[in-house]
């Protein structure tokens, strides 16, 4: 058994328990006396111990174990919780995020002993207690219960011990009698381990790796691939050939952290005899966990009503989880082949609306047209299943802010609180991943440069505490997450000044610039407006980053400021990466497709109807002035010898913006599949990828976003 193969659970489940411990701890500041979330809190730290020593990481055990002890004496009511403590807490919280990002890129916690943080841990348990109870005293009375509870395994074996029960095949007793005749002390042993143990295969691997210190492992029961598949109850039994006593091998397994007991005896090998030559009321005792379904078998004939009660009691078992951990890379596997399944069928579709018209037989065409039809449903229906699959809800990264405000919040000295609403709002797990730094950033930003400090906030009558807000919720194929505040907005002539200095621009050209463009340079890179650096902001990385980020997600982002009274940042993501509704256009023989989420509506105008605005086409629709964009141009197509008098224009949205772009022709609704290019043509930023259509021909993908 390899233990490596339990690291990615490891990493997942810890680092939910780290967000569980960081939400209650928030909830415990906030409400000290709240039983439920002390006793959450002490779960979700317990379980981090008990996972940390499973998996042989002591650093991370130690800082987990006096956690767990604070948080004991807290739910004892022997300490009451302030913000000193709280503080102490966050840190250590904050120690064992660098352990599991350390074991996340070396597989090992490192060497940080973080003994300053377990020696605050401490003196402030002692200094709440009035110096009673130490750490070591808690560890002391642990160690004692154990012992209590080990005692009766001092004894030896009770008689009906699992391991005597074992059934040898032919290979297992020759390798027991060999190891007999060479000398070697048999020993039969079975481990139980703790109800509440998480990853008990790799509890069992530790067991394994103790014992073969001291000698060899000849039997398994249940075999070694069970045990390493967790297809075992809370015990499992060996048989072990070695030069040793048995005691330091059972100091030796009982080190491993949550094994409750072993129960042992020195075995000779005519105890395992052929099953027939047992007695027959032996046997129905001695039966071992792993021979269970032959002694129902067994007893079914015998005793009914026995059978009927066990199926009753087996309908009581709690549901089981119905959520599955799935490899991304799987399920982005899975995405593939389903989009090579919707190229197929506009294969077909494709091939019947060519050929479909001169086929003699009307009964065979709606035939083809009915399984075509069944086809589109079939792939539609398995399309939204996987996508249902992806998404995973926006939670996930924006359950972390609370924490990081209030530790800004700390730093620099300035009151505040998040606000957070549409954490459910689900999007592709692909964006979710990479979504969380540019709203870190984002978030920062407000606290930073955003919320004005306590004095500055009573000159302008604001209340004490700055308000950060972070809203999500979904629009058409869009995710919208808002990050606003109510602090000082953004100073455009400040901005300004900075842009001239830097020579971004003139003086007399920026005397013509609108609060947009200004409002723009705080996205180019390395641009900052900090007096000074800290380890907070003025690097000038931040928003030049959330730009190209969410960009290269498909998304895009705007910033609205009132100066004086506070930002509000904007960002657009689309809802999936993979496939997507859209409508295709031809511009001169040429095949585009254009998203179905941007399109606002479809006209069709007369060249008249077009004006000019500062030397710009644009139109008047309804009340809107919406420039219009002919992609021919843009596209580099051969011109017309005539132009049209009859337009077609395609209105599209981004944000509030409008465009109006001008086409050949409509070919139609279709679902795409997105094929990217590459970093083939990464400098053309209106082409966001390509689709294969039916007939095999390839159709570049407009985006709308870029272009607007």
């Amino acid at each position: 058994m390899d233990i490596s193969q339990y690291l990615d659970i490891f990493i997942d489940e810890t680092a939910e328990h780290i967000q569980s411990l960081s939400d209650n701890i928030m909830a415990l500041e906030q409400e000290p006396e709240d039983a439920d979330t002390i006793n959450e809190i002490f779960r979700a730290a317990h379980s981090l111990k008990g996972m940390a020593g499973t998996m042989g990481f002591k650093k991370m055990q130690h800082l987990t174990h006096d956690m767990e002890n604070v948080f004991q004496e807290i739910r004892n009511g022997n300490v009451k919780v302030n913000s000193n403590m709280i503080d102490i807490l966050f840190e250590c919280l904050s120690a064992v995020e660098e352990y599991l990002e350390t074991v996340k890129s070396t597989s090992d916690e490192g060497s940080n002993e973080n003994e300053v943080l377990i020696k605050k841990l401490n003196d402030y348990l002692v200094q709440a207690e009035g110096g009673e109870v130490s750490s070591d005293d808690a560890g002391e009375g642990e160690s004692a219960e154990e012992a209590k509870e080990e005692k009766p395994a001092d004894d030896g074996a009770a008689s009906d011990a699992p391991f005597k029960s074992i059934e040898l095949d032919e290979a297992q007793k020759t390798k027991v009698t060999e190891a007999a005749e060479s000398g070697l002390k048999l020993y039969g042993c079975t481990v139980f381990i703790q109800s509440d143990c998480l990853l008990k295969a790799a509890r069992a691997f530790l067991v394994f790796k103790a014992i073969e210190d001291f000698g060899e492992i000849l039997v398994f029961n249940p075999s070694s691939q069970d045990i390493e598949d967790e297809r075992f109850d809370l015990h499992f039994s060996l048989i072990i050939g070695t030069q040793s006593e048995f005691e330091p091998i059972k100091t030796a397994i009982c080190a491993v952290s949550e094994i409750d007991k072993v129960e042992y005896d020195t075995i000779t090998p005519d105890m395992y005899i052929p099953e027939d030559e047992l007695p027959k009321e032996e046997e129905a005792k001695k039966v071992p966990a792993a021979a269970a379904p032959k002694a129902a078998k067994k007893a079914k004939n015998k005793d009914n009503g026995g059978g009927a009660k066990q199926a009753k009691k087996a309908s009581n078992k709690p549901v089981t989880a119905r959520t599955v951990r799935v490899d991304i890379e799987k399920l982005d596997a899975l995405m593939n082949q389903v989009s090579e399944l919707i190229i197929a069928k506009n294969s077909l579709v494709s091939i019947s609306t060519s050929e479909g018209g001169s086929n003699n037989s009307g009964f065979e065409s709606q035939g083809f047209h009915e399984q075509i039809e069944y086809l589109e449903r079939i792939t539609t229906n398995l399309h939204e299943s996987v996508m249902k699959v992806r998404m995973v809800p926006i939670e996930t990264t924006v359950n972390k802010f609370p924490r990081m405000i209030r530790d800004l919040s700390r730093k620099l000295d300035k009151p505040m609180t998040l606000v957070m609403s549409g954490e459910e709002t689900e999007l592709d797990r692909t964006v979710v991943d990479q979504i969380g730094d540019p709203l870190q950033h984002l978030l920062r930003n407000s606290a930073d440069h955003g919320i004005e400090d306590a004095e500055t906030r009573a000159q302008r009558g604001k209340p004490d505490e700055g308000k950060i807000e972070l809203h999500a919720y979904q629009e058409g194929n869009n995710v919208i997450i808002v990050v606003q505040d109510d602090g000082g907005g953004i100073d455009t002539e400040n901005v300004k000044r900075k842009a001239i200095e830097r020579g971004l621009v003139t003086e007399d050209a920026a005397e013509d610039l609108t609060d947009k463009e200004i409002i723009d340079f705080l996205f180019m890179p390395s641009f900052s407006m900090a007096k000074q650096i800290t380890d907070i902001s003025g690097r000038g990385v931040g928003l030049d980053v959330v730009k190209s980020n969410i960009e290269a997600l498909g998304g895009d982002v705007e910033v609205k400021s009132d100066f004086g009274h506070g930002s509000k940042f904007t960002v657009r993501l689309p809802l999936t990466l993979a496939i997507i509704q859209a409508l295709m256009v031809e511009v001169r023989d040429e095949k585009y497709a254009i998203a179905l989420g941007s399109i606002q509506n479809i006209e069709n105008i007369t060249v008249s109807d077009i004006k000019y605005v500062q030397a710009k086409e644009v139109i008047h629709l309804r009340g809107l002035v919406i420039p219009i964009i002919r992609l021919d141009k843009l596209l580099d197509s051969v011109p017309k010898e005539q132009e049209d008098h009859n337009l077609t224009v395609v209105v599209v949205k981004k944000g509030d913006n409008y465009a109006g772009l001008v086409v050949d022709n409509l070919i139609g609704q279709q679902e795409i599949v997105i094929k990217s290019l590459g970093k083939t043509i990464d400098n053309n930023k209106i082409i966001n990828g390509a689709t294969i259509l039916g007939d095999g021909e390839v159709a570049l993908i407009i985006d709308v976003n870029a272009l607007v």
